[in-house]
């Protein structure tokens, strides 16, 4: 096992480890506000300081875990769900009509970055998590659809796929039944990395109040309502941001030690 799997794995699960535990405990709740004990630094009683209306820092970042984690999740689903049966439409019908308006369907998603697709989601529905979750989702299907397609497209033309079609196996069968399995690897690691990529695009879109809103911790909020108390207290921006960066590390390398791993060829490429 690669030490790239070895470490994205144990920073990945430190802070899904974090997520989960929120759900039934906190050091204190997030949701208590002590004026007295406001901007404290890290001490034995909060191991992470506390924020700028005495929250602890600790509470904040594990339920923000939980925030960031299942917003980009099932933003990730979304993509997944959506983009590859777009993907393997497309190859299926390689030339076609249909290979063509997906394909330009997705040029056109991925001329609006997220954050504008977000901003044009929030002037109709409002900021909220829902709309962020949407925003990231949709930008997420082209990625999946166009790596899907061009895995699947090398893959039609291989003998056991002119077999299963001289069995009289229909196009959607084949996809599922000998595309899908075998671009399966390819579709993990891509998840890892759009995971990650949801994870920072979650931070933004809060940082700008577009993405979770309160009482609900996010990092991304709380860096936004750091960065005027930077210089009188350090750790409140500076835990946020450090467990964003970890965080996102920890997902990369995860899926460069899965790259490794179900790619033997390229593990020892590298070595």
């Amino acid at each position: 096992m690669s030490r790239n799997l070895i470490l994205g794995t144990l920073l990945t699960a430190l802070f899904v480890g974090a997520a989960l535990l929120s759900f039934v405990w906190t050091p204190y709740p997030t949701d208590t506000v002590a004026i007295t004990e406001r901007l404290q630094p890290p001490s034995a009683a909060h191991w992470l300081g506390t924020d700028h209306f005495g929250r602890d820092m600790l509470s904040l970042v594990m339920v923000g875990a939980r925030t960031s984690i299942a917003v980009a999740l099932v933003a990730v689903g979304i993509g997944l769900g959506l983009g590859v049966p777009l993907g393997l439409a497309a190859a299926a019908r390689a030339g076609g009509w249909l290979d063509e308006a997906i394909m330009r369907m997705n040029d056109l998603i991925f001329a609006f970055p997220s954050l504008v697709i977000a901003i044009l989601i929030t002037a109709i529905f409002g900021p909220g998590a829902t709309n962020a979750i949407i925003a990231i989702g949709i930008f997420n299907i082209p990625v999946f659809a166009r790596l899907s397609r061009g895995a699947a497209l090398s893959l039609w033309r291989r003998e056991f796929i002119l077999a299963a079609r001289t069995a009289g196996k229909s196009a959607p069968r084949i996809s599922a039944e000998h595309i899908l399995p075998n671009i399966a690897n390819l579709l993990i690691v891509q998840g890892t990395i759009q995971f990650s990529l949801g994870i920072l695009a979650e931070a933004g879109l809060s940082y700008v109040g577009l993405g979770a809103q309160p009482p609900i911790p996010s990092w991304g909020r709380m860096l936004a309502d750091a960065q005027t108390m930077v210089a009188l207290a350090p750790h409140v921006a500076i835990i946020p941001g450090l467990a964003i960066v970890l965080t996102v590390l920890g997902l990369n390398l995860l899926g460069d030690g899965l790259r490794d791993r179900l790619d033997p060829r390229l593990g020892m490429v590298r070595a």
